[in-house]
């Protein structure tokens, strides 16, 4: 399945909104790690260009939770699927919550496309708002709780049978992620390596 032909037949299609472009066993997935946003240029995504800046931050936290990846297709073969909340890229240093509503529906798609998920990890403030405006849609209220993330990595939250796992941004470009928010992100991606396992 292509990721990008699903949602746009199934959400629509619209010019600003990146989605990813890629050939995928939906059935293989086991877990799903939303970062925040898109990048200016497609090919500094995750599935974008081999030394794409989105990869020079997410590899180095696998290989630090002890998973043998070079490359965003080892990440896919391990049966994880990283995607963003907003399909825009941003124009302002915070992201507006009406950028957050118009990537919704192809969020919430894109989520309902992988029937074997145990997992989906929050990676950043971004991704959890997105993720409670989509299960507050759902179900009447948010699932994750309104607190610092420092409060809830070690909280088992459920939504749906599926471990919701509030963490780092994992992406920071030319800005340099606090070290202690890597090393929390990278233990964090070490526990969802566990449960999927």
């Amino acid at each position: 399945m292509n990721i990008k032909k699903e949602l746009e037949a199934k959400v629509g299609i619209a010019n600003d909104i990146h989605l990813n472009n890629i050939e995928i066993d939906p059935f293989t997935i086991k877990a799903i790690m939303i970062n925040e946003v898109v990048p200016f240029d497609p090919l500094q995504d995750f599935y974008g260009a081999s030394n794409a800046d989105y990869l020079k931050t997410t590899i180095p936290l696998f290989q630090g939770a002890g998973a043998e990846v070079n490359s965003i297709q080892d990440i896919l073969q391990m049966g994880i699927y990283i995607t963003n909340a907003v399909k825009t890229p941003k124009t302002e240093y915070t992201i507006e919550k009406s950028n957050i509503e118009n990537s919704l529906s192809y969020l919430e798609t894109e989520l309902s496309l992988f029937p074997n998920v145990k997992v989906i990890m929050l990676m950043g403030d971004v991704a959890k708002k997105a993720f409670n405006m989509i299960t507050k849609k759902a179900i009447k209220k948010n699932v994750v709780p309104a607190v610092s993330t420092y409060k809830l990595r070690h909280s088992e939250i459920y939504y749906n049978g599926i471990r919701i796992m509030p963490s780092y941004i994992m992406t920071g470009g030319n800005i340099l992620i606090e070290k202690s928010k890597v090393s929390m992100a990278t233990e964090d991606i070490a526990t969802m390596l566990e449960i999927i396992k």
